[in-house]
């Protein structure tokens, strides 16, 4: 589930003092150099500071030292133990209903972002982003996409999701007043935000911006559109000639596909589109969102 070759994820049985016996996933870092090392620890501390039951909770840790075949020389280990779920990620989902021509529904498009149980509304993805948007400081995801949303399948119930890893989670409000500070946030989002889901002021960041947590909203939007189409709406732009993803993304260029029989309605397609805004200072923020779905959800789950 992680994508770098260093790293990684297996269900596994394993013995950790902090916590009962039994079968989980285990995320193994092998790590090469002090920077490496650096990353892990963060995203250790970073996980250990969210508590919701719709954040993969980071169960325990463990960071060893390994002698090297060089002489002298050590390298280290990391090893992050996660809950099992072992039904996969949206990603892993969608990859499947797409290969079968299949669609969620409109009601389960909803509920997997909202999930009535009993006579509340239990949040998934936006509750457990709501969570991290209202720290103080706020602390935005970096990287929403399908394949960080894991699912577990429940009979006669909506799916259950939960967002993991946080390894690019960071304090969401940055101030750019430079286009040195520009670039470096380009930079950084080069390499921690996987560029079909990254928000168009990550892609070209003015020399005077307020950064914050909107830029989970827009990698929200798309990771709903991808829940309806399998895909990200700005992917097409590769598959063009002289298309461009970045181009794509920071005009807002979405393309509706053919969808399922009957197609969703025109109010899915609008809620998307307006967490899809270019501008972030008009995006809308977690509550808003989480309005908006519940009003979504009262009308298509009758």
């Amino acid at each position: 589930m992680w994508s770098s070759s260093s790293l990684s994820f297996l269900p596994c049985i394993i013995d950790f003092p902090s916590i009962d016996d039994g079968t989980y996933a285990m995320k193994k870092v092998l790590i090469q150099n002090s920077e490496q090392l650096e990353m892990v620890r963060e995203e250790i501390r970073v996980s250990s500071l969210f508590s919701h039951p719709n954040l993969l909770p980071l169960l325990d840790h463990a960071i060893i030292a390994v002698k090297s075949t060089q002489e002298g020389s050590w390298k280290h280990e990391a090893y992050l133990l996660f809950p099992v779920h072992l039904d996969g990620t949206l990603l892993d989902n969608a990859k499947t209903m797409k290969a079968k021509k299949e669609f969620f529904s409109t009601s389960d498009v909803l509920h997997i972002f909202r999930q009535k149980a009993a006579m509340w509304l239990i949040g998934f993805i936006l509750l457990g982003l709501k969570h991290m948007h209202s720290l103080d400081p706020p602390y935005a995801h970096n990287d929403v996409k399908p394949g960080n949303v894991l699912i577990t399948h429940r009979k006669g119930q909506p799916p259950l999701a939960i967002l993991m890893d946080f390894g690019s989670a960071r304090p969401a409000r940055k101030q750019i007043r430079s286009r040195s500070e520009a670039l470096q946030l380009q930079e950084w989002a080069s390499e921690h935000c996987s560029a079909p889901f990254r928000a168009p002021e990550l892609w070209d960041c003015p020399s005077q911006a307020d950064i914050d947590e909107r830029t989970d909203i827009w990698s929200l939007g798309c990771t709903l559109y991808a829940i309806m189409y399998g895909v990200s709406p700005f992917e097409y732009a590769l598959g063009e000639s002289g298309g461009s993803l970045q181009l794509a993304i920071v005009n807002a260029q979405v393309k509706w596909p053919a969808g399922p029989n009957p197609p969703y309605p025109d109010a899915l397609h609008q809620f998307v589109t307006w967490m899809l805004q270019p501008q972030a200072t008009v995006r809308p923020r977690i509550d808003d969102i989480i309005i908006h779905v519940d009003k979504l959800i009262s009308k298509y789950s009758r």
